[in-house]
Formats: structure tokens, C-alpha cells, sequence
């Protein structure tokens, strides 16, 4: 089938239409700008959307700082100036088309993304075909990077709760996955320049305190304005939930800083969000190459789904045999039933007690029928059902909760004869840094006081996790 490519509405107005031209000026306005020198990872950019002769130059200080960097897919989240909707725009199929070429997009993600919230975030391409705010990072992008993909989204709806609910939704669905964020927006429009940088001051020092709420309420004030606050928070929230803990704001200028004209300006920022804790500290006993084939997943997830579905007819199991021999090898693994998105049951092996396609095939069963926080599963239940598989990595002892990185660790605490344990998702999907990681951790699961990952008695074990699901 042919690809859908979507054609730009803006190459030749916005920024130069010609690739040589195109280059030329991006090559020139990123010539300006520094590198800084932050340990950890970026995750996240947040940049301008004008046209290049105002922005441009703001824009390049966020794309600078991806030099030598590389990343599976960009998540490109901005406001729709153009198109009216309910919830969220996705891009989901297809490909985007520039001067510089053709960036696909990634359906597999965008697909994901809307699987974790589809009642706010849909699949909406037609919404995206005159918006400019997305489609300006682009050619950035291009220059910077090389072997990506995209997934567009637009909000319309901008409420905190919007928010939240995209961005947790994107952290579920990245896990496991090297994605950049880009929230797209400009800030305050048309005020005397002396009034535009004191409204923008609000949004800055939010962004510098990685505090959506914050944001939202300067927002609603009228403090500030920015017609991407939105996408910002999602962004942020997103960034925080997937262990960004440092932001830096690399420029901010008003568009009389560039035309002179300081009677009547346009706000522009470009800042980045980074992960600094815990980069030094991957785990030796979970390397990239022990990961799961999509063979060996589907294999899992059929064992998961025969079993449960032999059980509720009353059939005996058939045998099953690994189909290789690393699902052979004994390893801890949770399954994790959902209903409409719903947990409807979630057990597991923490220790390596069974080979993988045996312990999968026992707690699937046991997640159907045998959750006690749940009655068994019943067979109108069964076809709206989806299964999640999470195969784990051997426990590892730290010598202190500092260790603890929340989005990347599943944590095991002992303490008093009592225990309990999250799988490293609790974090993202509920959006917890790692101190209410591991304060829920103690108080609703091993039943200990709130701060006893703290005390030099608790024994704290970290693992982390292959997760995958059906959809």
C-alpha cells in the first residue's frame, strides 16, 4: 500500500523551501549557541514555533544540545491553532515530508500511546494538516539526528487533567524505549516587550521548577501566557515521570530582540530536561542483549492466554515446551491482567523459581483466579481482557535507597519480618518520583511506616523488568 505522506503546507513561508537554502540557514543558526555540558540524558526539549526568522535562533540553543545524540522515535506534542477536536491528535500512520526528506512515523508507539488513554487520545490525522506547530521542529530535528521516527500529537484541550492524562499516558507507553520529548510552544503574544518578559517570567520559573501545577495556575491567573502551556505540562509531567530531574533554560528572547520592533513582541524559550540520577549506575545483570525477541514475547503472551483460556473451559494444559532456550532459563516474571485498561489481577515470581514459559503459563492462571484482591475471572470478562508480561531481572542488593531509580527499578523491602514490592511501571504509570516510590512501597504494600526505606534495618533489593503487552 502506498505510504500516506504528509506534504508541507509551510516549506517556503515559514522556513526556506529549497534543502540547500533550508540547511544553510539551520547550519547558521545553530553555528550561535553553546553546548552545555549536563551529565545524563536529555529527554526533553521544550522550543519555539514561529516562523525561523523570529524563533529560529531561540529554537537552535535546544537542538544544539543533540549533537552526537541519537534516538528512536521524537514525540512531538503541540497546541492546534487551526483544527478543533476532543482530546488529543495523533499522527498515527505514515510519513512527514520536509526539504530534507521524508520522517516516518511510528504507528507501533502511536498506537501505544493510544491505547493507554483512547476515551482523550486518538487517532487524528486530518487534524494536523494546517497546523505549523509540530511540523516547524522538524527540519531541527533533521539536521540534529539521524534514524528516527515521530509521533505527533496536538492538544486542543489544555487543562491540567489533559495534561496528566497525555503525559502519563506517553510514559507508559515509552518504557523500555530511547525517545526525545519536544513540547512546542510560544509564549506571550503581542504586549510592549518590558510587559511581554514580565508575563513570561511565569512560565520560565515554572519550567525551571519542572512544576506543570505551577504552570497551570499562572495560566489560569493570567499571569503568563503561552499557547502551548498545555503541551509543556504534558511534556514536563511526562519528563518527571520517565526520571528527568534537572532542567535548564537555555535561551529566552522576545521577537524584538530580533526585528528591533519592541512595541508589540512575541515570547519565545528553549529549555531542556534531563535525567541525572542514576545514569552512572546501570545494572551489570540486565544487559540490552538478554532482552526478549518479539518472537519469544508473542510466545509468552500465547502460553498466558492458552492458559487462562484452557482453565475457563475447564480443559486441561497442554505441554508446553519453550521456544528457546533462554525462555528455558529460570526467571522471576509478573503477569498483569487489565479490563478497559483497569488492573483485574497481577501476581508473579520475584525469585527465579521456574523456567520463564512455566512461570508465565502459573501466574497467568494465578492473576485470573487467584488475586485476592479480585474475584476469578469469568468468561464475559475474558474477551476484554488484555494480558502484560513483565520478565525479570535477577534481584540485586543496594546499600542504599539513593540507588533507587524510580521508572527504571522494581524494589523489594524487608523489614520487621514484612516485605512488599513494586515492579518498576508502578512509578511511570503513577507518575512518582522515587521518595513516593518508596513511601507507598512501605505503607501500602509491606504495611511498614512511611519513611523505612530509610532506616539501616530495611533490606532494599532492586530488579528491573521486560514489559510487554498485546497491544
Amino acid at each position: 500500500m502506498p505510504v500516506q505522506i504528509r506534504e508541507s503546507p509551510f516549506a517556503g513561508t515559514w522556513y526556506p523551501g529549497r534543502k540547500d537554502s533550508l540547511l544553510a540557514e539551520l547550519n547558521r543558526m545553530l553555528a550561535a549557541p553553546g553546548k552545555e555540558d549536563m551529565p545524563g540524558t536529555m529527554v526533553a526539549v521544550i522550543s519555539p514555533h514561529a516562523g525561523y526568522i523570529y524563533s529560529g535562533p531561540v529554537a537552535a540553543y535546544g537542538y544544539k544540545q543533540l549533537e552526537g545524540k541519537s534516538y528512536e522515535t521524537v514525540i512531538l506534542v503541540g497546541p492546534s491553532h487551526q483544527a478543533y477536536f476532543q482530546g488529543c491528535a495523533v499522527y498515527d500512520q505514515g510519513a512527514w515530508r520536509t526539504p530534507l526528506g521524508d520522517v516516518e512515523v511510528d504507528s507501533n508507539l502511536a498506537a501505544e500511546i493510544i491505547r493507554q488513554d483512547p476515551s482523550d487520545i486518538h487517532a487524528n490525522p486530518q487534524a494536523h494538516q494546517e497546523e505549523h506547530s509540530l511540523e516547524i521542529q522538524l527540519p531541527f530535528l533533521q539536521r540534529q539526528l539521524t534514524g528516527f521516527k515521530i509521533v505527533p500529537i496536538m492538544m486542543f484541550e489544555q487543562d491540567h487533567d489533559s495534561c496528566k492524562r497525555l503525559g502519563e499516558a506517553i510514559a507508559r507507553a515509552v518504557k523500555g524505549k530511547k525517545v526525545l520529548l519536544v513540547a512546542s510552544s510560544d509564549l506571550s503574544h503581542y504586549h510592549p516587550d518590558k510587559q511581554a518578559k514580565i508575563l513570561d517570567n511565569q512560565v520560565v520559573s515554572s519550567v525551571e521548577a519542572l512544576d506543570a501545577k505551577r504552570l497551570e495556575g499562572s495560566l489560569k491567573s493570567g499571569s503568563c501566557e503561552a499557547c502551548g502551556g498545555g503541551p509543556i505540562m504534558a511534556v514536563m509531567i511526562a519528563a518527571k515521570a520517565l526520571g528527568g530531574d534537572k532542567v535548564k533554560i537555555l535561551r529566552y528572547a522576545t521577537s524584538g530582540d530580533i526585528t528591533g520592533d519592541r512595541t508589540q513582541v512575541v515570547g519565545y524559550l528553549s529549555a531542556g530536561i534531563w535525567m541525572t540520577k542514576g545514569e552512572a549506575k546501570a545494572d551489570p545483570k540486565t544487559p540490552d542483549q538478554e532482552r526478549l525477541t518479539e518472537a519469544e514475547r508473542k510466545d509468552l503472551l500465547r502460553i498466558a492466554r492458552t492458559t487462562i483460556e484452557k482453565k475457563l473451559k475447564g480443559e486441561a494444559l497442554p505441554k508446553w515446551t519453550p521456544l528457546t532456550p533462554l525462555l528455558g532459563e529460570k526467571r522471576g516474571a509478573f503477569v498483569t491482567l487489565r479490563e478497559h485498561g483497569e488492573l483485574r489481577g497481577c501476581i508473579g515470581y520475584i525469585e527465579a523459581l521456574k523456567p520463564l514459559y512455566l512461570a508465565v503459563s502459573d501466574m497467568a492462571q494465578a492473576a485470573a483466579f487467584d488475586d485476592p484482591r479480585f474475584t476469578p475471572l469469568t468468561k464475559a470478562e475474558w474477551p476484554k481482557v488484555d494480558i502484560e508480561i513483565s520478565v525479570l531481572s535477577p534481584l540485586r542488593k543496594v546499600a542504599s535507597y539513593e540507588e533507587v531509580v524510580a521508572g527504571k527499578h522494581g524494589v523489594v523491602i524487608e523489614m520487621m519480618g514484612r516485605s512488599g514490592v513494586f515492579l518498576p511501571q508502578v512509578a511511570t504509570e503513577e507518575g512518582w518520583d522515587r521518595d513516593t516510590f518508596l513511601e507507598y512501597l512501605c505503607l501500602h504494600k509491606a504495611g511498614l511506616p512511611r519513611d523505612a526505606y530509610k532506616s539501616k534495618q530495611a533490606s532494599l533489593s532492586v530488579f528491573t523488568a521486560d514489559v510487554f503487552s498485546e497491544k
